[in-house]
């Protein structure tokens, strides 16, 4: 039965196509005609051979020329506009799928995927691009019409029309087997490659921390060992492929021979002109020819193959709920009703049933043990991860309900793992907001502390930051980032440990930055280790082994609880029921989930 999300996606994969059929029709026809007039060469041996060489005619000769000239370049001149033709179709294809695939990109890392996996998805937009503008679809263009030579020949000889049709039956079944034992060690190879990729990815990622420590000797032979099985794999395909083409190219010259062997004997028989000879000869050829390209051109097939079943599979991953009704800005509440998250690539259960309401003009602070849940709690709250049960709600409406820029406007985000953007300053804190209001960009950096640095900079706001934000420090970056979540006032700014590289006056800065959010109506919702920054919050949350098991008041919260029992507590994990309060020491940086 067809679902409404099928038939989006459906929709959505038509869309990326939409006016190509026509197009494919065009190029199919035109590939008759140049078929067609790829028989030129026949003809006109049969011509020199049969007409001019016997009459002795110069006129003749000359006459016949001019006209298989003038057929040459018509030829020609249709194979270039084919050739153009499919460069601009996959150029098209390129830009109608390449901003989907981004899209899809900087979503998956999200749901768990590496960088890698997902620049996958762009890289498979490459591959069809390349495709097209390659000899693999005038092969397949071709093949179709690979029949009119093998007429062409018949008609000359039945005996040559019969050992050119075995021909063309012996290089199909090598392209069959060619399919066969290519499928399974180019889709391996694909996964390798992929694993290879990330792994240089991840050692590109944590390059000071290899260097600073000295395990880069380790770090390249576990790439070393991966490529390894990517070059296995991808030679093992190679192998396949370049071994039955170089069977098809041999088998296609001895066919050509065999023609022309079988010509010979038929001439001397007297069943066969010397002319038609050298016609059989080119024709067979040409017959084959798509078969040999295909072939040839089997490797760029099975992965334009591959690329164009996961470009689907990422045109149907965007086809989902229509675009929802714009909601009125929210300014009374957040709220969470039972909410319960899950690990997007695992499915585990890192969080259950969470369930809290702030109102505007209030600051809940969160705490706990690393991996207990604190960071996951407000990836829900941000929508990142989307939640198995329950909600998370403004003003009354769940998330799903405002669209994902609608959402942005009123959401401020500092992750715990922060990073910048390759561009300006001023871009970052803007969102990328084009025409951006500068008294806005530097009302943002002023409530974040972070202006009077800004202006120091060599091109203050339009100083470029280049990868990684190189050339500031990780305070700085965390400012700017601070700067970027505050851009816009949103009703709603969520903190994750955005005090973990800030100094005294970095700190100062951000208390500043929650209590103006509180004074202007909005509601800050922070993770915190240390306890400066609790100072600000009006309600705070105990968030342990996946659950919040205590709310409420500040003062209520964070007041020493009474011993239950004379003997003393044992140095090791917290114990149900046991809540760790920020005055405890405890391990600066976030939790794992």
């Amino acid at each position: 039965m067809t679902t409404t999300r099928d038939t989006d996606r459906r929709k959505e994969a038509e869309r990326l196509t939409a006016g190509f059929r026509r197009i494919a029709l065009f190029l199919f026809l035109m590939s008759g005609v140049i078929s067609i007039l790829a028989l030129t060469g026949a003809f006109y041996m049969l011509q020199i051979y049969d007409r001019a060489l016997a009459s002795g005619s110069i006129p003749t000769l000359m006459l016949i020329s001019v006209l298989a000239i003038g057929l040459y370049l018509f030829q020609g001149l249709l194979d270039v506009i084919r050739s153009q033709i499919l460069v601009r179709l996959g150029a098209r294809l390129d830009q109608r799928g390449a901003p989907l695939a981004h899209r899809v990109a900087i979503d998956m890392p999200r749901f768990g995927f590496s960088a890698s996996e997902a620049l996958e998805r762009g890289r498979d937009v490459d591959t069809l691009r390349g495709f097209l503008g390659s000899q693999g679809p005038v092969a397949l263009f071709d093949l179709p019409f690979m029949p009119i030579f093998l007429i062409f020949v018949a008609l000359l000889h039945p005996m040559l029309g019969a050992l050119t049709l075995g021909g063309a039956v012996a290089l199909t079944a090598l392209a069959v087997l060619t399919e066969l034992m290519s499928r399974r060690p180019g889709a391996e190879a694909h996964r390798a490659m992929v694993l290879r990729n990330s792994i240089a990815e991840s050692n590109t990622r944590n390059a000071e921390v290899i260097r600073a420590m000295g395990f880069s000797a380790r770090a390249v032979a576990r790439f070393d060992r991966a490529n390894a099985e990517h070059l296995a794999l991808q030679t093992a395909t190679s192998d396949v492929a370049g071994t039955l083409g170089s069977i098809a190219r041999v088998l296609r010259m001895i066919l050509q021979s065999a023609v022309l062997g079988l010509g010979a004997l038929l001439t001397i028989r007297g069943e066969l002109t010397a002319g038609a000879i050298i016609a059989a000869s080119v024709a067979s050829a040409r017959a084959l020819a798509p078969i040999d390209m295909a072939i040839g051109n089997w490797k760029n097939m099975l992965s334009a193959q591959a690329a164009w079943r996961r470009l689907k599979e990422t045109v149907a991953a965007m086809a989902g709920a229509p675009e929802p009704m714009p909601l009125p800005a929210p300014c009374r509440s957040l709220r969470l009703e039972g909410v319960t998250v899950a690990a997007p690539r695992n499915g585990r259960v890192l969080l259950s049933d969470a369930g809290f309401e702030l109102q505007a003009g209030q600051a809940l602070g969160i705490v706990g043990p690393s991996g207990g849940g604190k960071t996951t709690l407000m990836r829900a709250m941000a929508g990142i991860w989307p939640a198995l049960r329950g909600a998370v709600k403004l003003d009354g409406a769940a998330l799903p309900q405002w669209s994902e820029a609608g959402l942005g406007r009123y959401l401020g985000y500092l992750p715990q793992e922060f990073s910048l953007l390759d561009t300006t300053v001023g871009a970052n804190i803007a969102r990328l907001e084009e025409d951006a209001d500068p008294e806005a960009v530097v009302r943002a950096a002023r409530m974040a502390g972070v202006h009077d640095m800004i202006v120091r900079l060599p091109e203050g706001y339009q100083t470029d930051l280049g990868p990684f934000g190189g050339g500031l420090s990780a305070g700085q970056r965390q400012r700017i980032g601070l700067a970027r979540a505050l851009y816009g006032e949103p009703f709603v700014v969520l903190l994750d440990e955005p005090n973990s590289n800030l100094d005294a006056e970095g700190e100062a800065a951000l208390k500043q930055a929650i209590l103006g959010i509180k004074a202007r109506g909005g509601i800050a919702v922070v993770i915190a280790h240390r306890p400066n920054v609790l100072e600000t919050m009006d309600l705070v949350a105990v968030v342990q082994n996946g659950r919040i098991t205590r709310f409420g008041p500040r003062a209520e919260v964070l007041a020493p609880q009474p011993a239950l029992s004379p003997v003393p507590p044992r140095p090791a994990a917290p114990q149900p029921g046991e809540v760790l309060v920020p005055d405890q020491p405890a391990a600066q940086g976030g939790d794992a989930a």
